[in-house]
Parts: structure tokens; C-alpha cells; sequence
């Protein structure tokens, strides 16, 4: 597996961002992970995708948001909309890179989730899309006392409801921790009614917001990397083309 650190320039700043890519397998799909609040491409999360998803044969693109981590900026000055914006920023970055296919797929935990759920509605291409305990809404946000890295332009983004729920999108496949008290299991269940079909709800039987058990975190590595298998994959991309002829 090899490694690149780019920087993807943004309005006002950069973002950091690390490329994983397998070895001797030129131009594979790229899975873009978006990580949620307070958190950052470092997380033990990430650190296991960069090392599983290659392996499987695909590239792994992890980055951080405007404000956290590497990159620059204050998480307090995001909102919805500039996630958005990043993640569109590290996709155009990648687009044209040699070793990779020009195919993405979205991996989102949390509010990570809830923004790649808002990109792939955006690009309307079919991306294939994991959310690890994303929120199906974020109407009760405002009035949560856990909203630390939320500043003043998120709050008045809330109160214009344009992001008031996350879409329902096709090829989307939820993994829900059983018993996450941050975003509880309802919003999966609600993730997956709005979902359209391919669609799949994994429950985590124990599983925290944040997955910390490590038997927890491998498991949701493993069916995402089999949904991006079904999705993401050479050959279904062959499907397509071959069916659309």
C-alpha cells in the first residue's frame, strides 16, 4: 500500500488529506471518508479503513474537515453546507488522479454520514453510500448540551430548516450501533425507510456512537467494504455499461 498527502485547496484555507492506495492495481475506486464532530482523519476508525479498504482492492481518501485536525480554519465557522462543499472539493481534487478509476463511493459516521448522504443527492450518479450511526435529522440538534465544535453559522443554518433532514438516496447502506446514545437506532430505522432500493440496515448488536468496541469497528470495516465490493466495484461498473448498451 502506498500513501499520498496532498492538500486540497478550499475558500479561505486547505484541507489535509491522505490518499491510500493498493499496490499493483491501477485505476481503482476511491471510497472518501467523512468523519463526524470533534473528531478528524486520525480517529481508530479511518486508521482501520486506510488499512482494510486497500487491501479489498479499493483507494481510501480520509480527510479533515475545515477546523479539524490538519486542517485550517475553526470548526466553530462550519455549517452543513461547507462540509458539503469540502467533501465536493476533495472529490474534484481526485477526479482525475492516474491510479483511480474516476469512480467514488461515500463513507460517513455521524454528521460525516448525514453530509455524504447531502453529497451523493448532489451528484445524482448512483454513489454508492455507508453511514456509520448517522442522524436521519438534525431538528432536535439546537437544543442538545453535546453540541461542542458547533458555532454560531451551523446554529443559524438550523434555524433556515435547509438541512433539516438527510436524504434518501439509492445504493445506501446503514450501520446503526443498537445502543448509541448519541444518535439511537430509530434514525437508522428512519435512514433506511427514506433509502431508495439497493438498500440495507445493519444493527450493531452493543454498539456505541463512536463503535469503540474494536469486534464492533471491524465488523462495520467488513460489510462496508462488501457493499462497496457489490457497488463500487470494476465489475459492477461492467454491469452497467453493459446493461445500459
Amino acid at each position: 500500500m502506498s500513501e499520498a498527502r496532498p492538500r486540497v485547496p478550499v475558500p479561505g484555507g486547505e484541507l489535509a488529506l491522505v490518499l491510500h492506495l493498493p499496490e499493483g492495481r491501477p485505476r481503482v475506486p476511491c471510497v472518501v471518508a467523512c468523519h463526524g464532530l470533534r473528531a478528524s482523519k486520525e480517529g481508530e476508525k479511518y486508521l482501520l479503513l486506510a488499512a482494510e479498504l486497500p487491501r479489498a482492492g479499493f483507494a481510501l481518501a480520509r480527510f479533515d474537515f475545515r477546523g479539524c485536525g490538519e486542517s485550517s480554519g475553526s470548526e466553530e465557522e462550519t455549517t452543513v453546507a461547507t462540509r458539503i462543499e469540502d467533501v465536493e472539493a476533495v472529490m474534484r481534487s481526485l477526479a482525475g488522479h492516474s491510479a483511480l478509476s474516476g469512480r467514488f463511493g461515500l463513507l460517513g459516521a455521524s454528521l460525516g454520514g448525514f453530509v455524504a448522504l447531502h453529497v451523493a443527492a448532489r451528484r445524482q450518479d448512483d454513489t454508492p453510500v455507508v453511514t456509520w450511526n448517522a442522524p436521519a435529522h438534525l431538528l432536535d440538534l439546537g437544543n442538545r448540551a453535546d453540541t461542542e465544535g458547533l458555532g454560531v453559522p451551523f446554529l443559524l443554518e438550523l434555524a433556515t430548516h435547509r438541512y433539516d433532514a438527510a436524504p434518501g438516496v439509492t445504493r445506501h447502506l446503514v450501520i446503526q450501533g443498537e445502543a448509541d446514545d448519541v444518535v439511537p437506532l430509530e434514525h437508522g430505522v428512519i435512514l433506511h425507510a427514506r433509502a431508495q432500493p439497493p438498500c440495507d440496515l445493519i444493527v450493531v448488536p452493543g454498539g456505541d456512537h463512536r463503535l469503540t468496541d474494536p469486534g464492533h469497528r471491524q465488523a462495520a470495516v467488513a460489510h462496508s467494504i462488501d457493499w462497496f465490493g457489490r457497488y463500487l466495484s470494476p465489475a459492477d461498473h461492467s454491469e452497467r455499461v453493459t446493461s445500459a448498451v
